[in-house]
């Protein structure tokens, strides 16, 4: 539990720490996880405000983290509330005003906002006491609504939110929402330039590179934690490979729609004119004048080789797309990179894509049944798919699946 002058600290350095982070649901994290740090509270959700409505983006919950295996994470499905005053969040969101809620279970009937128990029954998590905060950009437009639940005094005791902790929380709030203004942005630009791509090739979807983004990040921080690799520098790759991972394929921008909408399989001239958009989306990252230009670099070029060496395009000058000198096979013809060879970001988002490509439907497939997907996975481990990454992959198979519901194509 903070000291007062901790609490001071961490409001003087919250700024800088929060800055630092670009990845709109990184920062979500680490908003969350400050905020209920301030106040020693047990859990804690946050929603943003989409299309007029808002939705349930981030939870965490330390009674119920503490049920599960070391390393697992909790899975949580994302829901919609209307902007108006029958919930809570919903209440905050309107009225743009705070709500200090000692005992939700006995709100005054006369108010026009309610308590939903769904989540205490489906979790058996009881939920005493709600701080719940609006987060407001610089104009005063809400951009969603943070949630503290269930504040504990230093022996663990369940107590109530204080008038203080509620006048510093909005301080926080303060604070957290001009970070969180700055991320949306950075979210907002990297979708239109996914848009482009999705006008070009229809696979291109916002579903779908939200969960190559969210599957990346999670393989990463498992196979970090493996390795005792520090949360200071874990959470920072996590930030520059959630959004290196959504533009994967942005390289796809320059390649033709005649091969881009074909139906069918490509043609051997048509499928090296494909090969190509690896190197292309590399080209755009090629000033490398931050972390993020340098991870989205790699991940455009390196996200089709394969672990048997097997793959495209090999090693080549990004410039004018040819294989360097002495790199190619006997035959002439190129070489891809292969084994620890390939960046580690590129062999995390081979796997990503290809699970979400399989696992999804296309205009010229159906998505294959889970065990079908699974089962090559598996298979192609050690010759399309770095071993080790398909081994922390299954470890995570619940948090992979909670991704897809979470994200979910809309046909």
């Amino acid at each position: 539990m903070l000291s007062e002058k901790e609490k001071l600290d961490t409001l003087a350095n919250l700024m800088v720490e929060l800055n630092q982070v670009s990845d709109l649901d990184i920062l979500m994290e680490h908003i969350l996880t400050q905020a209920r740090r301030f106040v020693n509270a047990d859990a804690g959700s946050i929603y943003i405000v989409y299309d007029d409505s808002l939705q349930f983006t981030y939870t965490q919950n330390d009674t119920l983290q503490k049920r599960l295996s070391k390393g697992e994470k909790l899975i949580y499905s994302t829901f919609t509330l209307p902007i108006n005053e029958q919930s809570i969040a919903g209440y905050v969101a309107d009225t743009g005003r705070p709500l200090n809620i000692p005992d939700v279970y006995n709100l005054d009937t006369s108010l026009p906002y309610k308590f939903s128990k769904e989540f205490d029954d489906a979790s058996e998590y009881r939920t005493h006491s709600v701080l719940a905060i609006p987060l407001k950009a610089a104009n005063g437009d809400i951009l969603g609504v943070g949630q503290i639940i269930n504040p504990m005094d230093v022996n663990h005791n369940l107590i109530s939110f204080s008038e203080k902790d509620e006048k510093m929380m909005e301080h926080f709030a303060g604070i957290a929402s001009v970070a969180l203004e700055r991320a949306k942005m950075t979210r907002a630009n990297i979708l239109r330039m996914i848009k482009m791509a999705e006008m070009r090739d229809p696979k291109e979807t916002g579903a779908h590179v939200n969960r190559v983004g969210a599957f990346a990040v999670e393989i990463y921080e498992q196979w970090a934690l493996k390795r005792n690799i520090s949360r200071k520098e874990i959470d920072k790759k996590r930030d520059v490979l959630r959004m290196a991972a959504m533009l994967h394929d942005v390289g796809k921008v320059a390649i033709s729609d005649v091969i881009l909408k074909k139906p069918g399989r490509f043609s051997k001239d048509e499928f090296e004119i494909m090969k190509q958009h690896t190197i292309l989306g590399a080209r755009l990252f090629l000033d490398r004048q931050s972390d993020f230009d340098k991870a989205a670099l790699t991940v455009a070029l390196t996200h089709h080789e394969r672990w048997d060496g097997k793959g495209y395009p090999g090693p080549v000058n990004i410039l004018d797309g040819k294989s360097i000198a002495g790199l190619t096979a006997p035959e002439e013809k190129p070489v891809g990179i292969k084994r620890e060879d390939i960046p580690l970001f590129g062999r995390i988002v081979a796997l990503a894509d290809v699970y979400d490509a399989l696992s999804s439907v296309r205009t010229y497939k159906e998505a294959w049944d889970e065990s079908e997907v699974l089962s090559i996975i598996e298979k192609e481990a050690g010759s399309h798919f770095d071993p080790e990454i398909v081994e922390v992959f299954f470890s995570i198979i619940g948090m992979m699946r909670s991704i897809q519901d979470r994200y979910k194509d809309n046909h």
